[in-house]
């Protein structure tokens, strides 16, 4: 038996489907999964193979091709960001037991409302949980399989954004959320000083 002739499905040649990938990924805000980027591309096409190309294109440049969590965006080279200092918008601190909280959530999730109480050893506002949504820093997870089934909370792809993380192994440290405006440069003065720089510190390293 012969073998088929070329139809009109046929997909693309490879450089087409690269600058297609481009194309979407130029005109979208929001990171891009591969599923997303295959049901917008012509049938056939190998998104994920167009990808690959694509960043090692882009290797080198002024924007390189970045994962974010399962998803793709174009960002700016981490070496180049000064340049756009002057197009940052100042971004609003949280407060401190925010601060903590989000880095319970951050190592420890999927981590539950009892879970972050006990590890801060205080209780947890549900003010502070909203604000951190509200923020779009966590989000709801699954349902723990356990007495009450109660919610966990785990970080977003917006906050694996924000600090240009491919995922939640590589996490920020103390002199990342400094640099993003989240947390002043230095304890105010009269504060706890010390003592509460190497809490931040623990709550951020130890578990690295």
């Amino acid at each position: 038996m012969s073998e088929p002739r070329d139809s009109l499905f046929e997909a693309p040649p490879m450089a087409d489907q690269e600058r297609m990938v481009e194309a979407i990924l130029f005109a979208t805000a929001d990171p891009v999964t591969v599923p997303q980027l295959a049901g917008r591309m012509p049938h056939g096409c190998d998104p994920a193979t167009a990808l690959a190309r694509v960043r090692i294109h882009y290797e080198g440049r002024g924007v390189t091709l970045q994962r974010i969590g399962d998803a793709w965006a174009f960002r700016t080279a981490p070496d180049l960001g000064f340049l756009m200092q002057h197009e940052v918008v100042e971004t609003r601190k949280l407060s401190r037991a925010a601060i903590e909280t989000l880095a319970i959530v951050a190592y420890h999730q999927p981590a539950t409302r009892a879970e972050i109480e006990e590890i801060r050893g205080v209780s947890v506002s549900r003010g502070t949980l909203d604000q951190l949504i509200e923020l779009d820093w966590i989000r709801l997870g699954r349902r723990r399989m356990s007495p009450g089934r109660p919610v966990t909370f785990i970080v977003t792809r917006h906050f694996l954004d924000h600090f240009g993380l491919e995922s939640a192994r590589d996490l920020p440290g103390l002199k990342e959320l400094r640099a993003a405006g989240l947390l002043d440069s230095r304890p105010p003065p009269g504060t706890e000083d010390e003592e509460a720089e190497a809490t931040q510190d623990d709550l951020f390293e130890d578990d690295a």
